[in-house]
């Protein structure tokens, strides 16, 4: 019984350092970012941003006249389970890198913010995530009756979801979620593969959607 229990002792042991050898390995991988498995891309709804009061804070968003649809709020790296964020890296992008995002985001203050909390994780220069940001946006097509919408409306998030599977042939089911707040589109997010080459499932994004079975789609400003 004794030399039994010993048995089982060691083997706990055993488990217990072979973990904490493999924590070891993993978390400075993971802080210095490169460690993650795919990316979200996540284009906000602006008009429903900007009227729950994120204008305060993102004025050259939400300046009325500019009439702003889906803008691109960050690319994030994902693990199949969480995310990794605050990373090691260069804590401020140059000018020349956010250069290379003009336009995408709505805001410079947002791309910074992006780059610290998202960024850093990739693993890559800043000049290297920007573009891959501007790749990625710009390889997603926004559904016809969402892109310049002049008056609001109201849609089944099932629909949204179809609505960018429609206009971007690759993409499937599974591979995005169409996210909601306080009865609002929110924002829908497109998982890629790491090489932003294809669209790909991603289980925990999707089973994030918005179960309403309705939700209004505020026009542009």
């Amino acid at each position: 019984m004794f030399v039994q229990w010993s048995r089982v002792c060691v083997l706990a042991a055993l488990v217990s350092l072979f973990a904490s050898s493999a924590m070891a390995q993993s978390a400075p991988e993971a802080r210095s970012g490169g460690a993650f498995d795919f990316y979200v891309l996540t284009l906000s709804w602006s008009p429903a941003f900007c009227e729950s009061g994120g204008g305060r804070e993102y004025r050259a968003q939400c300046e009325p006249g500019l009439g702003k649809g889906f803008v691109t709020h960050g690319l994030w790296p994902q693990y199949e389970h969480g995310f990794p964020s605050e990373c090691d890296g260069a804590a401020t992008p140059s000018r020349m890198a956010l250069e290379h995002v003009a336009g995408v985001y709505p805001d410079e203050g947002l791309a910074r913010h992006e780059w610290r909390k998202h960024g850093r994780c990739s693993g890559k220069s800043p000049t290297d995530y920007f573009l891959d940001v501007r790749r990625a946006t710009e390889s997603v097509t926004i559904p016809p009756p969402l892109e310049r919408p002049r008056q609001a409306q109201s849609f089944a998030p099932l629909d949204i979801q179809r609505a960018f599977i429609a206009a971007n042939p690759r993409l499937r089911p599974g591979m995005l979620a169409v996210t909601c707040r306080k009865g609002a589109l929110q924002d829908v997010r497109i998982c890629f593969s790491r090489d932003l080459r294809e669209f790909r499932p991603c289980p925990e994004i999707a089973r994030g959607a918005c179960r309403a079975g309705e939700i209004s789609v505020p026009a542009p400003l």
